[in-house]
């Protein structure tokens, strides 16, 4: 067995900082840091694991031609141990939910699990319906932490969730446009290759402006500091967006780092979240 691949194949930074991003949601919701953040991020680590395990398992033939060195294609990981390795993260997440955390927040996990498998298996390969799925499930991870005090604590995280779900659905939306080619050998049916890359980086770009404008929200609670720094953040953001805007291939979109910025802008939006959370 190899070791390292079965941790490289969860994507572990992702997986780690959505773990974070679920503790953000308690400490935004309840002001403080209770002992069943422990949980939470645990939680949030194995589903968004058990996620990307999947979404290799149902594109391992597509990552053949995009990204042949991934474990499965490349030959580290079978397809039949990849499955088996995403049910158990699946089981693992959702047990430690339902033996150590609120009916609400159970069923989020439960209900994302589900999502993650129909996206894998169905919704990626749908026109925009796919980025739409993946994109809320990246921003319900701040729901799932804020579910801890119900109602109210939906509320509070609401903005911090909507920036999220449009930046990403943003880096979704270019992802797709990278992968045209081996898309377009297996017959998915994604917006660019339905309407063409120059309208998807338009909406890529709609998309990545309306969660900078929905990240501001945050200033009537956080004060001047935060927004100085979500300024910065945004700015980032926005530069990350706009620097494949005139790309006309696949490649040309691949060379401008577009994603990896917009990437890169998140992680960074995070740790402004998170700061803010704790020191304002």
């Amino acid at each position: 067995m190899n070791g390292a691949a079965y941790i490289s194949i969860i994507r572990p930074v992702n997986a780690v900082v959505a773990g974070l991003a679920g503790i953000l949601g308690v400490i935004i919701a309840t002001g403080t840091i209770p002992s069943i953040f422990v949980f939470i991020f645990l939680i949030v680590l194995f589903i968004t694991g058990a996620g990307n395990v999947i979404n290799d398992y149902y594109d391992r033939e597509i990552d053949a031609i995009n990204q042949p060195e991934r474990p499965i294609p490349s030959g580290l990981i079978s397809s039949g141990n990849a499955l088996a390795y995403a049910a158990i993260l699946f089981m693992a997440g959702n047990t430690i939910a339902i033996a150590f955390t609120p009916i609400s927040l159970a069923g989020i996990a439960l209900v994302n699990s589900i999502l993650l498998w129909l996206y894998a298996a169905y919704l990626k390969v749908t026109p925009l319906f796919g980025n739409i799925s993946v994109s809320y499930l990246a921003a319900s991870i701040f729901l799932f932490g804020g579910a801890i005090e119900g109602i109210p604590g939906l509320i509070s995280v609401l903005p911090i969730a909507g920036a999220t779900f449009g930046v990403m659905l943003a880096r979704e939306l270019i992802k797709d446009a990278e992968d045209m080619p081996g898309d377009n050998e297996h017959g998915a049916r994604t917006f660019p290759l339905l309407y063409g890359i120059r309208p998807t980086l338009y909406l890529a770009l709609g998309c990545a402006i309306a969660g900078v404008l929905v990240s501001l929200f945050m200033v009537s609670k956080w004060g001047t500091t935060y927004l100085i720094a979500i300024s910065l953040v945004d700015a980032f953001i926005l530069y990350g967006a706009i620097s494949g805007i005139k790309a006309t291939n696949s490649e040309e979109i691949i060379q401008t780092k577009s994603s990896k910025k917009l990437k890169m802008g998140m992680f960074a939006s995070l740790l402004v979240f998170l700061g803010s959370a704790v020191l304002l």
